[in-house]
């Protein structure tokens, strides 16, 4: 496993902002000259061009050749990021099934992939899975990494410790530390819901995902039921980084026992894998009246979230059989029946697209903002 030690945390904390200035230029909108680089930063030219040096040695940048155009003067050098100089392993734990991860370039270009089943493992049974996971997907590349990212469900606090992950049976793990320490190198842990919402964010245009606007709701359903939540371009995390745990929310007060401890949870009537054993308990005939209850149950937790923030955009993540058709339309029908028309008639609800790497993508985009100050 070829690690690097390009990090923000090494420089000086004035350089590293400009630093992240000039490469947040490069990243979002693509190769300029240094001049550019300097208008679009508000940087100087003199601070600019030192930047850029010290990025094509560490090899982050490279020049691309002059500008083809027909403006007066010498012709300008472009300069772009080389998205193959660094990789990043990240890995997705939302599944019920398997813990699936990826090697990915600074653009969240999938080099490898690679997955290990779950079989049921809980506690250091599942963190050894991780940990196989991680030296599996190290191994595939030649290319120094950058760090690693991991969305697991759960509550996870800014030290990468899970508080609460019921379905793994982590209470109060270090995950960062102990996969820190396994591996050598930046690791950097967040909630799946949180992950999938900063995926479309950082990686939206890319996957063809691209959120409408600043604002954004992610609705999880893989394994249990979560939310990531962005409000005016940030991240919602709450005071005890909680929030979008909306798994957890009643809805019907004589429902099925959670796994929590209490009775008639939303994840209980939505979460993939409970949803799917309920729709093996009914006749063809009446799957869509199933997939409606669980829509509806859906739109009436989120009607309120959706009336108190104004947001325009929801995002369904979730196996492709059960959120497209007849649930996604009870939950929008939900929503709209319970909101004001100003609120609703601005609002989109749609699935994520099928093979849509949103908690991977995001947890890779955990590990660009740490180490290099991309946002």
């Amino acid at each position: 496993m070829t690690t690097t030690t390009i990090t923000r945390q090494q420089q000086p904390p004035v350089r590293a902002h400009n630093r992240s200035l000039v490469l947040q230029a490069l990243y979002r909108d693509g190769s300029m000259s240094r001049a550019d680089l300097a208008r679009r930063s508000g940087l100087t030219r003199p601070t600019v061009s030192a930047l850029v040096a010290d990025l094509i040695d560490d090899g982050i940048a490279r020049e691309l050749g002059v500008r083809d155009d027909a403006r007066v003067g010498k012709p300008a050098t472009l300069v772009g990021i080389e998205s193959d100089a660094f990789h990043i392993v990240t890995v997705d734990l939302s599944s019920a099934e398997r813990f699936v991860g990826a090697v990915v370039d600074l653009r969240g270009g999938v080099v490898e992939r690679a997955s290990v089943e779950l079989d049921g493992a809980v506690g250091e049974a599942a963190v050894s899975l991780v940990e196989r996971l991680v030296d599996d997907l190290g191994s595939r590349t030649t290319r120094p990494l950058l760090g690693v990212g991991v969305a697991t469900p759960g509550i996870v606090d800014h030290d990468g410790v899970v508080r609460t992950a019921v379905h793994l049976g982590w209470y109060d793990l270090g995950l960062r530390s102990r996969l820190a320490d396994h591996v050598g190198l930046p690791v950097h842990v967040g909630n799946d819901s949180n992950a999938a919402a900063v995926g479309i964010r950082t990686f939206g245009e890319t996957t063809g995902q691209a959120a409408a606007g600043q604002s954004l709701m992610v609705v999880t359903i893989d394994h249990g039921v979560g939310v990531g939540l962005v409000v005016a371009g940030a991240l919602v995390e709450g005071d005890q980084f909680s929030a979008g745990e909306i798994g957890h929310v009643t809805v019907d007060e004589n429902g099925d026992v959670c796994a929590c401890g209490r009775r008639g949870c939303l994840e209980e009537v939505l979460a993939a894998p409970q949803l799917r054993t309920r729709l093996r308990q009914h006749d063809e005939g009446s799957r869509g009246a199933v997939l409606h209850d669980a829509g509806r149950a859906l739109g009436l937790v989120l009607a309120p979230i959706i009336s108190a923030l104004n947001l325009n955009e929801v995002v369904l993540s979730g196996p492709a059989d059960l959120v497209e058709g007849a649930l996604l339309r009870a939950a929008r029908e939900t929503v709209r029946q319970r909101t004001l028309s100003a609120v609703s008639n601005g609002l989109t609800m749609r699935i994520a697209g099928s093979g849509t790497d949103l908690a991977l993508l995001g947890a890779a985009s955990f590990v660009l903002q740490a180490e290099l100050g991309l946002t």
